[in-house]
């Protein structure tokens, strides 16, 4: 799968907050990641009050799922991101664990929303994916 990430200057830069404007495919198998949180295989809490741990917790989660669909993270075009009472300062903490995963070169599009509430109290953030393998 060949992915391109546009970034054009008319637009702000957000590669620096670790994801594109735009990202194109070719044709390949689409692959559609629920929301991933910072639960492991037991149902346990990763990074209890701790946002940085809870998103990479659940990136690590998308790892998995897009392992056993036979990709990575390089094949990620978009993501969605639910932070609960998103603030500004929680963007500097998941750009950098975004950057971390995704690089700051080829990242894919993302859409950030404040929630109320996710599903499990605990849970600070989720996040869902697109894919294309």
């Amino acid at each position: 799968m060949k992915k391109e990430t546009l970034n054009p200057p008319s637009l702000f830069d957000s590669r620096q907050y670790g994801f594109s404007q735009i990202v194109g495919t070719n044709p390949g198998k689409m692959i559609f990641i629920s929301g991933q949180v910072a639960w492991d295989e037991n149902q346990n809490l990763v990074g209890e009050n701790d946002l940085a741990k809870q998103t990479q917790k659940s990136i690590d989660n998308l790892k998995i799922a897009l392992e056993t669909a036979g990709g990575t993270l390089e094949h990620v075009v978009m993501l969605r991101i639910y932070k609960v009472n998103y603030q500004q300062e929680d963007g500097a903490t998941i750009s950098q664990v975004l950057k971390e995963n995704f690089g700051t070169e080829h990242p894919p599009a993302s859409t950030w929303l404040s929630v109320s509430g996710l599903a499990n109290e605990g849970f600070m953030i989720e996040i869902e994916a697109q894919a294309v393998i």
